[in-house]
């Protein structure tokens, strides 16, 4: 069987895609039954490279599965999702200051279209598809693999929390977002690695806390 680099079959790893594209865009939202029959007819397989995409997806947070009761998107408590605002708040800095010496200008001319085209957006989809490309290109030049994986599974399985969110305190929290942006663009622009980790920790804080103002977003325990 055809594997790719990882040593993740080809097959079950494209379907993996599908379904986390899925989760990530909203359409799969946390809680929703995976139906793996279902997957396999439309996606003209077997269900044997469905179950190995669905263990990928496990390992990444997204999915939850249970022993002979099937397979669901992953739920996450309002503890949970204090946790990984946490453990973002204090390395998600560390790999802004790894990458920081090697950006180049052509980095930071991106991160400005980026801003200005956050700053001219309305959508809430299209305010998370900008924000994680402002960030994760402030990134691009680390060099510590393993940190950035911890640290982009910690975005994937709280994304759906930040929509729900934005949703609820669109106009004001992509305000105050945007002016964080502002402040850490400058930061890295001035090649100052301590107020933009700074900076990066208090946007992370902020997003952290208003999150947990709202805690019906959250269910206590997972499904099945």
């Amino acid at each position: 069987m055809e594997a790719t680099s990882s040593g993740q079959p080809v097959a079950s790893q494209r379907i993996a895609d599908v379904i986390a594209e899925r989760i990530l865009n909203g359409e799969m939202p946390p809680g929703t039954r995976i139906k793996q029959d279902g997957l396999a007819d439309e996606l003209q397989t077997s269900r044997i490279p469905v179950r190995e995409a669905l263990r990928i997806l496990e390992s990444r947070g997204l999915v939850h599965l249970r022993a002979n009761a099937g397979a669901w998107v992953a739920i996450m408590s309002l503890r949970d999702l204090e946790l990984s605002y946490e453990i973002r708040e204090r390395i998600e800095p560390l790999l802004l200051v790894e990458s920081l010496p090697h950006l180049t200008d052509a980095h930071l001319d991106r991160m400005r279209e980026i801003q200005d085209a956050i700053q001219a957006n309305q959508d809430v989809e299209q305010f998370l598809v900008l924000d994680r490309e402002f960030h994760w290109t402030s990134y691009v030049e680390d060099a510590a693999p393993h940190l950035a994986g911890m640290i982009e599974r910690l975005w994937d399985t709280t994304q759906h929390y930040r929509r729900a969110y934005m949703h609820l305190a669109e106009s004001q929290n992509s305000w105050i977002a945007s002016t964080e942006h502002e402040l850490l663009l400058a930061a890295l622009q001035a090649r100052d690695p301590g107020t933009a980790a700074s900076v990066l920790a208090l946007h992370i804080r902020r997003t952290r806390i208003a999150l947990a103002a709202h805690p019906d977003l959250f269910a206590e325990e997972p499904p099945g």
